[in-house]
C-alpha cells in the first residue's frame, strides 16, 4: 500500500498549529488572567438585578404556585376569573407573603440578633480571663511541671485568643453583610422589579425558550435538553425549598428548645444552626462549633447541655423531619453527597456547598443514564451488584 507522505506531513503541520495556536492562546488568557477576571466581574456586576431577580423569581415561584394550585384553585368565584386576573392575584399574595416574612424577621430576629451581637463585643475581656482561669485551673488539676505548664499555657493562650479573635469579627461581619445589602440597594429593587416580570410571564418566557432551542438544535437534541431541563429544575426545587422549609423549622425548633433551657444568645445561635442546616451533611457541625464556643465562655455547663441539644434536635431532623419533607430528593449515596460538598463548597464558597449535592445529582444521573446505555448495547448487566 502506497503512503501518501505528502498528506500525512500536511496533517502532521495542521495539528502542529492547531496546539501552537491553542497554547498561544492559553498562554495569553494566563498572563491577563487579571484583566479577564475583571472584565467577566463588570460583567456579571451588569447583570445583577436579572441575576437577582431571577432566583428571587425562581425561589418565589413554589409560594405562587401554592397559592394557584392548593389555595386559590378551591375557591368557586376564582375559578371564574380571567387567567391574567389569576395570575396578577397570585403574585399580589405572593409578595405580601414574601413582604410580611422580610418584616417579621427585620422586626423580631434583627434586634435579637444585634443586641446578641453587641453583647458578644463588650463581653470580649471577661472571656478572655476567663480564658486565662481556665488555664489556671487546669494546670493546678492536673499538676504538671513548670516547662510543660508554661506551653500548656501558652498554647491555650493562644487558642483562646484565636476563638475571642472569631468572635470579634462577627460583629464587622455582619456590619459588612448590612453594608453590601445597603449598597446594592438599588439592584435589589430593580431585582423584585424583574422578579415580577419573570413570574407574570413565566409560560411566555418558557415557551419562548423552547421555540429557541427547536430552531437550533435538532428534534431529538432538543426533546433531550428539555428533558435534561425538567429533571434540573424537580431536582433543585425538590432540594432548595424542601431544605428551606426544613431549615425554618429547626431554626423555630431550636429557639424553643434553647430558650426553655435559657441559653444565652438563643436568638443567634437558632437563626446559626438554622442558616448552616441548609448545608447537607456538613451544616449541622458548621453551625454547632462557633455556637458552643460562644457558649462555653459563658458556661461550660450549658455548652455541654446545647451539645445534647443539638444532638436531639439533629436526630430529630434526620429521621423524623427531613425524611418526611425531602424524602430521596437527590438520589445519591452519602459518599457522593460529601464528595459534592467538598469539591463545590472549595470552588465556589457557602453557595457551592448549598446548590453542589443537587448539581452533583443532576451530572450522576446523566452519567449513570449514559453508563447504562452502553452496557445495554453491550447486552452486558446494568445492575453493580452483578460487577461485585
Amino acid at each position: 500500500m502506497k503512503v501518501n507522505w505528502n498528506s500525512k506531513y500536511n496533517t502532521i503541520s495542521v495539528y502542529s498549529l492547531i496546539v501552537i495556536c491553542v497554547s498561544i492562546l492559553f498562554y495569553f488568557l494566563a498572563s491577563q488572567i487579571g484583566s479577564f477576571s475583571a472584565k467577566i466581574g463588570y460583567l456579571i456586576s451588569i447583570m445583577n438585578p436579572f441575576i437577582i431577580g431571577f432566583v428571587l423569581a425562581y425561589l418565589l415561584n413554589f409560594i405562587l404556585k401554592f397559592y394557584e394550585e392548593r389555595v386559590l384553585v378551591n375557591l368557586k368565584s376564582f375559578n371564574k376569573i380571567r387567567q391574567s386576573r389569576k395570575r396578577m392575584i397570585g403574585i399580589l399574595l405572593t409578595y405580601l407573603t414574601f413582604g410580611v416574612m422580610i418584616y417579621l424577621s427585620i422586626h423580631f430576629v434583627v434586634p435579637q440578633l444585634t443586641e446578641s451581637v453587641v453583647g458578644i463585643v463588650n463581653q470580649i475581656p471577661q472571656y478572655m480571663e476567663n480564658a486565662s482561669v481556665l488555664t489556671q485551673d487546669l494546670i493546678k488539676n492536673f499538676e504538671i511541671n513548670d516547662q510543660l505548664a508554661r506551653f500548656v499555657n501558652e498554647k491555650l493562650t493562644e487558642i483562646s485568643a484565636k476563638l475571642i479573635a472569631f468572635i470579634s469579627e462577627i460583629a464587622p461581619l455582619i456590619a459588612n453583610i448590612i453594608m453590601t445589602l445597603l449598597s446594592s440597594i438599588w439592584n435589589i429593587v430593580l431585582g423584585l422589579i424583574i422578579s415580577v416580570y419573570l413570574l407574570l410571564d413565566k409560560e411566555k418566557f418558557y415557551a419562548l425558550s423552547k421555540k429557541i432551542v427547536n430552531a437550533m438544535f435538532s428534534r431529538k437534541t432538543a426533546d433531550r435538553i428539555f428533558e435534561l431541563t425538567h429533571r434540573s429544575n424537580n431536582t433543585f426545587g425538590k432540594f432548595i425549598s424542601g431544605k428551606i422549609i426544613d431549615s425554618a423549622i429547626i431554626g423555630v425548633l431550636s429557639f424553643v428548645l434553647f430558650s426553655i433551657a435559657k441559653m444565652p444568645y438563643a436568638v443567634l445561635i437558632s437563626v446559626i444552626v438554622g442558616v448552616t442546616n441548609i448545608i447537607p451533611f456538613f451544616g449541622p457541625f458548621i453551625g454547632a462549633v462557633p455556637c458552643f464556643v460562644l457558649i462555653l465562655f459563658e458556661s461550660p455547663t450549658k455548652a455541654l447541655i446545647f451539645l445534647v441539644l443539638i444532638f436531639i434536635i439533629q436526630q430529630i431532623d434526620g429521621n423524623i423531619i427531613g425524611p418526611k419533607i425531602l424524602g430521596d430528593s437527590i438520589g445519591i449515596s452519602a459518599f457522593w453527597i460529601l464528595f459534592s460538598i467538598l469539591v463545590a463548597g472549595e470552588l465556589f464558597g457557602f453557595i457551592g456547598m448549598v446548590i453542589g449535592v443537587p448539581l452533583f445529582a443532576i451530572i450522576y444521573s446523566i452519567i449513570k443514564e449514559n453508563v447504562e446505555y452502553k452496557l445495554k448495547e453491550k447486552n452486558l448487566p446494568t445492575d453493580t451488584k452483578d460487577y461485585m
